[in-house]
């Protein structure tokens, strides 16, 4: 299970950082004409989405041991 501050630098990453830096990709590729921008965007997308269900899991069993005290 993860500290508090990891999971919250981890969530910062997964709901902010990773999506920011995805669409800045796609934005900016598509203008400047910049290689694979679809795959890197879906790499970075994909990686976002492991990193939510990790930190859903890692949450449900958090929230499953405060249940038990």
């Amino acid at each position: 299970m993860l500290s508090n501050k990891w999971y919250n630098i981890l969530k910062y990453v997964a709901l902010v950082a990773l999506p920011l830096i995805a669409t800045f990709w796609v934005t900016i590729g598509e203008i400047w004409g910049l290689p694979l921008v679809p795959q890197i965007a879906g790499t970075i997308t994909a990686i976002d989405a492991l990193l939510g269900g990790l930190l859903g899991v890692s949450s449900h069993v958090y929230n499953k041991k405060l249940e038990g005290k």
